[in-house]
Formats: structure tokens, C-alpha cells, sequence
């Protein structure tokens, strides 16, 4: 003999939707904490970005002024872990600097690169 399962017609709509809510929610809430978190490397990514091409810049011009240990020094201040190439092109001196985004996590996947150029003020004017 199967139970008998009565409706209690007494219970509104609102009763039988109670928890709904919190549990749409709780259902949410994971996906809503990955995004904030792509959110917050994204933002780092950037912002050690702009600092790598500042530092790359600040390299560049010392550089050309014929002070390569002071470029490191820059780079290395600004922003640690980074490594920098010196090449001369011509009348210019270029420098390339490199370096992974973050020591853990997704950022640890990105090489951010950066590429300066400066007039060449160590070598007398051709002329």
C-alpha cells in the first residue's frame, strides 16, 4: 500500500519558494569569485605592464647616455625579476626587457614585454 500524500492548500506560493533565493545565490556565488579574480590578475597584469614600459623607457635614455649598470639598476628597482637587452641600431640605442607577470597563479603564465629606443648620446655625432 503506497502513502498518501496530501496538498495542503493553506501554504501560499511565497511559502513554497522560500530558500529560493539563497540558493540561486549559492549557486552564483563561484562563478561570481572567478571573475573577480581574473578581474584582480587582469588588473595587475596591467598595472606591471605600465610600470615595465616606464622602466624600459627610463633604461633606454640612461643607456644612451652610456650608463648600461644604471639602466639595470632602474629596471631591476621598478620592476623586480625583469631582464634587459641592449642593442645598437644605427643612431639609437634600444633596449628590450622581459619578465613573467606574477610568481603564482594564472598571472605566472604571462611574459609581459617592453621596448624602449633612445639617440645614441655616447658616441660623437657623424659629420
Amino acid at each position: 500500500m503506497s502513502p498518501v500524500h496530501r496538498i495542503d492548500r493553506s501554504l501560499s506560493r511565497r511559502d513554497l519558494e522560500r530558500g529560493s533565493v539563497t540558493a540561486e545565490f549559492a549557486m552564483m556565488l563561484p562563478a561570481v569569485a572567478v571573475l573577480l579574480a581574473l578581474g584582480a590578475v587582469g588588473a595587475q597584469l596591467g598595472a606591471t605592464q605600465v610600470m615595465l614600459t616606464d622602466a624600459t623607457a627610463d633604461a633606454a635614455r640612461l643607456a644612451a647616455r652610456g650608463e648600461p649598470h644604471a639602466a639595470q639598476d632602474r629596471l631591476s628597482g621598478a620592476v623586480p625579476g625583469a631582464s634587459l637587452e641592449i642593442q645598437h641600431r644605427g643612431g639609437l640605442v634600444c633596449v628590450a626587457t622581459r619578465v613573467r607577470a606574477g610568481a603564482s597563479g594564472l598571472g605566472s603564465l604571462v611574459e609581459l614585454t617592453a621596448t624602449g629606443c633612445a639617440l645614441d648620446d655616447s658616441r660623437p655625432p657623424d659629420g
